[in-house]
C-alpha cells in the first residue's frame, strides 16, 4: 500500500491479512482504503465489491429461534446454548458496575477499553454461529426463516434479569450476519412474524398459553405432543418462512 503522509508520499508498505481477507481482496478490490488507529494497533480498511450470486430455490426453510437461554435455535434442533454466554455478560456488567462507581479517568478509560471488548466479544460469537447456520442450510438445500425482530424489546414480556439480557445482546446483528453470509452463498432468507410461536404446537397448530408449562418444555394441550420449547418455537418459524416464500414466489 502508499500512503499520504506531512512528510510526503510513503509506497511500498506491506500488510497482511487472513488468507481468506487477502484471496477476497486480491478478487475483488474497489474503491480507496481506510487506515484506522485503534488502541495503539494499525488496521487497513479495504472495500471489496462482490457479485451478487443468484438465490437459490429453497427445498424447505431451516427456521432459527432466537432466545435468552439459547441463542439460536434451529428447527433441526440444534441449540446454541446461551449459558456461557450470559456468565460472560454478568461479568461485564458487574465490572461496568465498579468502573462506574469509581469515576476515574483510568476507570474510564477501562470502561471504554471493556465496552469494545464485549462489542468485539458479541460479534465474534455472531459470526460463528451465523456461518454455522448458512453452511447448514446451503449444505441442505434449505433457505432460512428468521424471526422479524421489529419491536422484539416492546413486545417480548421477561423478568428484569432477562430483560438486561435482551438488551444487551445483539440479535439484529446476528440476523444481518445470517443475512449477509447468506446472500453470498445464494441461500434464500425470509423474515416471519413470529408471533405466538412460543404457544403454537408444530404438530397440529394448536395455540395455548397452557402448551408452555415452563421455559424450557412444550407440550401440547390438544394432540399431546410434546418437544423442547425452542425447537418447537423454530420449527413454527420454518413452517412459516416456507408458506410466506410460497405466497410471495407464486407468480
Amino acid at each position: 500500500m502508499s500512503i499520504w503522509t506531512t512528510a510526503g508520499r510513503l509506497r511500498g508498505i506491506a500488510f497482511t491479512g487472513s488468507a481468506q481477507q487477502l484471496a477476497l481482496l486480491a478478487r475483488h478490490r474497489k474503491g480507496e482504503s481506510d487506515l484506522v488507529r485503534r488502541e495503539g494497533m494499525w488496521f487497513l480498511h479495504a472495500t471489496v465489491e462482490v457479485a451478487d450470486v443468484p438465490i437459490t430455490a429453497p427445498e424447505g426453510f431451516l427456521g432459527v429461534d432466537l432466545g435468552i437461554a439459547n441463542i439460536a435455535t434451529l428447527s433441526d434442533g440444534i441449540r446454541h446454548s446461551g449459558k456461557a454466554l450470559n456468565a460472560v455478560r454478568h461479568r461485564h456488567r458487574e465490572l461496568r458496575r465498579r468502573l462506574q462507581a469509581r469515576a476515574t479517568k483510568s476507570a474510564k478509560r477501562l470502561l471504554k477499553r471493556r465496552r469494545r471488548k464485549e462489542a468485539r466479544f458479541a460479534a465474534d460469537v455472531n459470526h460463528r454461529i451465523a456461518k454455522q447456520v448458512v453452511t447448514e442450510a446451503e449444505r441442505t438445500g434449505r433457505g432460512i426463516a428468521l424471526e422479524d425482530l421489529q419491536g422484539i424489546r416492546d413486545r417480548v414480556r421477561l423478568r428484569k434479569p432477562q430483560r438486561v439480557t435482551l438488551h444487551s445482546w445483539s440479535f439484529h446483528q446476528l440476523g444481518a450476519f445470517i443475512g449477509y453470509k447468506a446472500a453470498r452463498a445464494g441461500v434464500a432468507v425470509i423474515h416471519v412474524d413470529a408471533s405466538y410461536t412460543s404457544q403454537q404446537c408444530s404438530h397440529c397448530g394448536h395455540v395455548d398459553k397452557k402448551n408452555r408449562p415452563d421455559q424450557e418444555t412444550f407440550s401440547c394441550t390438544s394432540c399431546g405432543f410434546a418437544e423442547h420449547a425452542d425447537v418447537n418455537a423454530a420449527r413454527n418459524i420454518a413452517s412459516r418462512g416456507a408458506a410466506g416464500w410460497a405466497v410471495s414466489h407464486a407468480a
